[in-house]
């Protein structure tokens, strides 16, 4: 059985925030989101949690970070292809994200960074399926 991974974000606008993911192509599970928090489908094994900052701290007694000016993690998502690389990328821009940095092309290796709207940085990762099997780089 594969392991789940459920990311939690706190966010300054939940509707923004959903509006946000599902223009680049991910889902709300209605069955783990209301007016406090949105559970984002990425697949059958990776969740983010958007909670509302109010909700979030109720789980840490710690300070919220800004992710604007501070950099809290780095999620990384994998994309079937170079084209999805950039469809998500370019929705993200267009919708309300930032560019964090140019795009990474190593020819076996392309992905490209963005910040959501409230600074939770994303990238986007293609890798030739033959060097994620174990093949190098020069052997292709």
């Amino acid at each position: 059985m594969a392991t789940a991974i459920f990311v939690n974000l706190p966010v300054s606008d939940l509707e923004r925030s959903k509006a946000f993911f599902t223009a680049l192509g991910y889902t709300i599970n209605p069955q783990f989101s209301d007016d406090t928090c949105a559970s984002v489908v990425f697949s059958d094994t990776i969740y983010a949690m958007l909670l509302t900052e109010a909700r979030f701290k109720d789980f840490t007694p710690r300070a919220i970070a800004d992710a604007r000016t501070t950099t809290e993690a780095i999620l990384c998502l994998g994309a079937c292809s170079r084209d999805e690389v950039d469809r998500i990328a370019d929705a993200a821009l267009a919708g309300g994200g930032s560019l964090v940095s140019d795009p990474q092309d190593h020819g076996f290796m392309y992905g490209r960074s963005f910040a959501d709207p409230d600074g939770h940085i994303w990238e986007v990762m293609w890798m030739d399926p033959a060097v994620a099997s174990g093949a190098k780089p020069g052997d292709m």
